[in-house]
């Protein structure tokens, strides 16, 4: 993720806010974060993983231990995160809190689930709300994550939902963590997924639904070469 500094002056606002957004929502599994990299990368944009931002503000709320019911403090907690995202040479980013990496504990099932808690409280979406439009800068950006296309760039010119069946994102999951020499549980990944699925689809804050005109696309039996060229004809770019 490229981190972004406020532009300053009506010239350097108007063209933060002019700036193309292609944004790529869906649940998680469906293979947002790898297309939105991998689209960001062959366009030459900037790009945001939101998605990250939560994870990071429910990874301090554990780390912290501070109750969900204490709004004041969960919000608190997404104000005053010490974020650093540093990208690497092999197109991986280095995420670190307090200065300390946390990419593995990130993709926690653990983190996820409380991140889709957090998620659902209003004071934190709009704690991240303004951090989150201030990465839209020329000469473009690419935005990942639940609500990009519905909240937070609602006029981006092109919006794509990304999605595939609970199974296959368990998989893709369970492959993810083992790499990483994580211990998992497929059935019970495919659990916290089937029941984040249906909070994030019935919260009454940002729920996760396709934007109006959004482009839809299913990765279950798909390559990520099939999916990225969908979008790329979709949106009428050509390598």
């Amino acid at each position: 993720m490229s981190n972004t500094n406020t532009d300053s002056g009506s010239n350097a606002e108007t063209s933060q806010e002019s700036a193309p957004v292609i944004t790529v929502d869906g649940p998680s599994g469906s293979g947002k974060g790898t297309i939105s990299q991998i689209l960001a990368t062959k366009l030459g944009y900037h790009l945001l993983d939101s998605g990250a931002l939560y994870r990071l503000t429910a990874l301090s709320v554990l780390k912290n231990d501070i109750d969900t019911n204490d709004i004041e403090a969960v919000a608190k907690a997404a104000l005053e995160l010490d974020v650093v995202f540093e990208p690497q040479i092999d197109g991986e980013q280095k995420v670190l809190l307090n200065g300390q990496d946390v990419g593995v504990e990130l993709r926690l099932d653990e983190t996820s689930e409380m991140a889709s808690k957090v998620a659902a409280i209003p004071e934190v979406r709009d704690a991240l709300l303004i951090r989150q439009k201030k990465f839209r800068q020329s000469p473009g950006l690419v935005a990942d994550g639940r609500d990009m296309g519905t909240v937070v760039f609602p006029d981006a010119k092109h919006k794509v939902f990304l999605t595939a069946s609970p199974e296959v994102r368990a998989e893709r999951r369970h492959k993810q963590l083992i790499e990483k020499g994580v211990d998992a549980n497929i059935s019970h990944l495919l659990k916290g997924i089937i029941e984040r699925d249906e909070r994030d689809r019935t919260r009454t804050v940002a729920p996760l639904v396709p934007a109006e005109g959004a482009f839809v696309v299913d990765s279950s039996t798909i390559s990520i070469d099939e999916v990225v060229q969908q979008i790329f004809d979709f949106i009428g770019f050509s390598e």
